[in-house]
């Protein structure tokens, strides 16, 4: 039997997406299901959300597993060791007689979004992370610690800053902002005060605090100047990612640029503000490409020659 389809996934916090494609990368369906993140939402949920859209999408296609030939896996914890020796043991099983390449999800990004498969790739959605790589195969990160540890400019982080201004403005302790009157509104909370139980409960929300990035930013845009400050703080902590990954690797300028994750791709103010801050530091980037769908990525890495 002929096993001349490629299996990409795209596994993160917020969700996953298997793309099915023929062997000149042509896109033959898709399948998605919830996080694949071991630790965000557990082992045996993120195994299963794997398992659910790698099925969806060869049922999309007209195939079955054993159909597949090759197949590359960008998950979010993959480059540490525990995890990737968790998840191969998975895929092994999962997927017989496929040859499996498994990488971090933030791989995808970069060999999605840049014309050689070398520069730097961001990723604010949920969370954030920066990738870079370089002509010669050497990789360096930063960010990625996740929600307690890091995740600066990513949704969590203007989410939660969000909050926090409307926690200081209600105290007097800081200016006042439209983002109450607006977040209140859209949690249908009727006071400030109730933002304690709502953000305290178990299991604690942190794909809802992220998700308001998109509110916050409609308030950024009418010119609330605390709304805009976050996306300010946003893309100045990802450009510090982006420099010291750029040290660290001694990439030659300017640095092909790969923006990955929702709040890059989907709104404007955070990669404005990278951008912006970039500049300020004198590091040039260019091109810059979003990336809407990082499991293409994963097809561009078997292609890959």
């Amino acid at each position: 039997m002929d096993r001349n389809y490629l299996l990409g996934v795209d596994g993160g916090g917020t969700q996953t997406t298997a793309l099915v494609a023929d062997s000149a990368g042509r896109v033959l369906g898709r399948g998605r299901a919830g996080s694949s993140n071991l630790h965000a939402a557990g082992e045996a949920a993120a195994l299963t959300a794997l398992e659910a859209a790698i099925t969806a999408a060869c049922r999309s296609a007209g195939v079955s597993v054993q159909d597949l030939g090759t197949a590359c896996l960008g998950l979010a914890g993959a480059g540490r060791p525990d995890d990737q020796a968790r998840l191969s043991a998975w895929a092994e099983l999962a997927l017989p007689g496929v040859a499996i390449r498994l990488v971090t999800d933030m791989a995808l990004v970069l060999a999605a979004g840049t014309p050689n498969g070398w520069g730097v790739g961001v990723i604010a959605g949920t969370g954030s992370a920066i990738f870079g790589c370089a002509s010669d195969g050497r990789t360096a990160r930063a960010g990625g610690w996740g929600w307690a540890l890091g995740d600066e400019g990513s949704g969590f982080a203007i989410g939660l800053g969000a909050l926090r201004a409307i926690a200081r403005a209600t105290d007097g302790r800081g200016p006042e902002t439209a983002l109450r009157d607006v977040i209140l509104q859209h949690w249908a909370l009727t006071n400030p005060e109730a933002l304690v139980a709502t953000v305290y409960r178990r299991p604690f929300p942190r794909t809802e605090i992220a998700a308001l990035a998109a509110v916050v930013e409609a308030v950024a845009e009418k010119g609330d100047a605390v709304a805009r400050a976050l996306f300010v703080e946003a893309g100045r902590e990802l450009a510090t990612g982006v420099a010291s990954v750029v040290r660290a690797l001694a990439l030659p300028r300017p640095v092909p640029l790969a923006l990955g994750g929702g709040v890059l791709v989907h709104g404007r103010l955070a990669a404005v503000a990278l951008i912006d801050s970039l500049a300020e530091q004198g590091l040039a980037c260019e091109p810059v490409g979003r990336v809407e769908e990082p499991a293409t990525g994963a097809l561009a890495l078997q292609l890959k020659k």
